[in-house]
């Protein structure tokens, strides 16, 4: 399960038109900010990545706007761990346990389940959270990361599972957020 002093988000390449492209992307885009809001409703890191922004454009309003603290890495490889900025701020946290989300599932939030596991991490992919351009790709990536032991999660699912208790003081607010 998953552990509030042992967990961090990894938000991965959520930009401009790649975004705007994406399969279900305006529940992709609701189920991010669910997310960001509750896991910052908990204090738990969050870690930010933009593939070529040059390229790509900046991240969606939507999301960009929730971090008005942090710093987006910039990276040219596909999965973040071929970033030397990501696996600092990574270790940093001296967390072990990674929430996955972001697009695309096929790609680069496939690329990064697989180097994180090998590299020792326990990965959850927010199975609600992630997409791909196309259904099809979506679905392959999920199962390919859950194939090699990633397990899958759910906005509503992290957030509870986080929270442990209807006692918690940020029961409220993340219970308002999933509804």
């Amino acid at each position: 399960m998953l552990k509030p002093d042992q967990t961090v988000l990894v938000l991965i390449d959520i930009q401009g038109r790649l975004a705007q492209l994406m399969h279900e992307r305006e529940a992709l885009f609701a189920n991010l900010q669910r997310l960001v809001k509750g896991v910052q409703a908990l204090s738990l890191p969050i870690l930010w990545l933009e593939q070529y922004p040059q390229g790509l454009g900046p991240t969606i309003p939507e999301v960009a706007e929730l971090l008005p603290d942090l710093h987006p890495v910039a990276k040219t490889c596909f999965s973040a761990c071929g970033s030397e900025a990501f696996l600092a701020q990574l270790t940093g946290t001296e967390r072990k346990q990674v929430l996955l989300a972001g697009i695309e599932a096929h790609v680069c939030v496939y690329q990064t389940a697989m180097d994180l596991q090998a590299a020792g991490y326990e990965v959850e992919v927010v199975a609600d959270a992630v997409s791909s351009r196309t259904a099809t790709n979506r679905d392959l990536g999920l199962q390919r990361m859950h194939d090699a032991g990633a397990r899958w999660t759910s906005v509503e699912m992290a957030l509870f599972e986080l929270l442990r208790t209807a006692q918690a003081p940020t029961f409220k607010e993340i219970a308002r957020l999933v509804k």
